[in-house]
């Protein structure tokens, strides 16, 4: 399942937009543009979805409350709304499902958070249509939606099942490397990596080898020396470990674990990992950081070479500012979306006809659409002294 179209409004730094998406999708802008923010709305319809630990009031608690999750610019409008399209096919006509979801806080009493409405259709036609008589009677089933019940999202758990499954993963080397030294609590779904080795242990034996040995090929290429990636256990406390081989003039010495990786290998090893894992969304963010700029420009052909061998296609959202990943003339135009900062909030601007030209006849996106992403008054940085 695709997602074709996203609506929002009094998202964070998002006043009101109304984007397409595509199969793989590059945000671009200048820093605290919100593209993060962007990400964070299929992170939250995730954390609505799952069957454990989730639901509408702590995902909004999560990100500490209305009063952070809305919009600075919507003054006297005190909803925040999502809407999402999803279809089979990215060039269908018609969606085959729409969520929507509006809420805001009661605004008298307990200010408690309560939906506004919820909507469902499939092929036009509304199956779920909150508030409903059941609502109006007992106001207290407003605190929940439809989406995170299984005895209430039967019709609709398709979909319930696709937001669950949606993948964010910023893996930090350092909490990966030194976890057991810097201690401390885990974020829920593990966004930075922490868990990593163990997401991989609970894979299959057969599966989690064929994965690292599509990964160990990748890796030959990008990492020089690297010969061989394998998973091993502790002998004495059973904790997963990745060895790699690296070829040395001591041949018994070159197998180390992945705290004596270098941050690039490893953020690298957890990028292939995501690609071949699951079959929903996948959101990353700034994948080029700590790799070799060369490496950086091949990741978006290493986006599609991988995902024709897994078994299922997942779509992708990433975040960037890295001007050799743009250069790669394999990127689609149509999937890149500009974030623009203004004093009503943000706004994202998708590629005009002259500029869907240029790129057609052999300028590349860094070079048509990267300049526009700048921030406006960077050339005053020569002022100070």
């Amino acid at each position: 399942m695709w997602i074709t179209r996203l609506k929002l409004k009094n998202w964070r730094n998002f006043k009101q937009i109304d984007i397409a998406l595509r199969d793989r999708v590059y945000l671009i802008g200048p820093n605290a543009s919100g593209k993060s923010n962007l990400l964070d709305v299929f992170r939250f319809l995730r954390d609505i979805a799952k069957t454990s630990g989730g639901g509408l009031q702590k995902a909004v608690r999560d990100r500490q409350g209305m009063t952070k999750l809305r919009c600075l610019q919507a003054r006297t409008d005190p909803e925040v709304a999502i809407e999402v399209a999803l279809a089979e096919s990215l060039d269908s006509p018609m969606a085959e499902w729409t969520y929507a979801i509006g809420f805001k806080s009661e605004g008298k009493g307990p200010q408690r958070l309560l939906l506004n409405y919820e909507r469902v259709s499939r092929q036009g036609q509304i199956i779920l249509n909150r508030p409903d008589a059941a609502d109006q009677a007992d106001p207290a089933r407003l605190t929940q939606t439809h989406l995170e019940q299984v005895n209430a999202n039967a019709d609709f758990r398709s979909i319930a099942e696709f937001f669950a499954g949606v993948t964010y993963l910023h893996l930090v080397p350092q909490l990966l490397k030194y976890g057991d030294a810097i201690g401390g609590q885990r974020l829920d779904d593990d966004p930075f990596g922490q868990g990593f080795l163990e997401r991989i242990a609970r894979c299959t034996p057969r599966t989690r080898d064929a994965r690292l040995k599509r990964i160990q090929t990748a890796l030959q290429v990008a990492v020089p020396q690297f010969k061989e990636l394998r998973f091993v256990k502790d002998e004495v406390n059973g904790h997963p470990h990745l060895e790699a081989f690296y070829e040395h003039w001591r041949p018994s010495a070159g197998w180390q674990r992945e705290e004596q990786f270098s941050d690039g290998t490893l953020r690298l090893l957890a990028l292939l990992w995501s690609l071949l894992d699951g079959d929903s969304l996948l959101l990353l963010e700034e994948p080029e950081l700590s790799l070799n700029e060369a490496l950086v420009e091949k990741i978006p052909l290493l986006l599609d070479r991988l995902q024709r061998q897994a078994r299922h296609q997942r779509q992708i959202l990433l975040s960037t500012h890295s001007e050799a990943l743009l250069r790669n003339p394999g990127i689609d135009g149509r999937g890149i979306l500009r974030l623009e900062p203004e004093k009503e909030g943000t706004r994202i601007v998708e590629p005009d006809e002259a500029e869907q030209r240029m790129m057609e006849t052999g300028l590349s996106a860094a070079e048509v659409l990267l300049p526009k992403a700048r921030p406006a008054r960077l050339d005053q940085w020569t002022l100070f002294k």
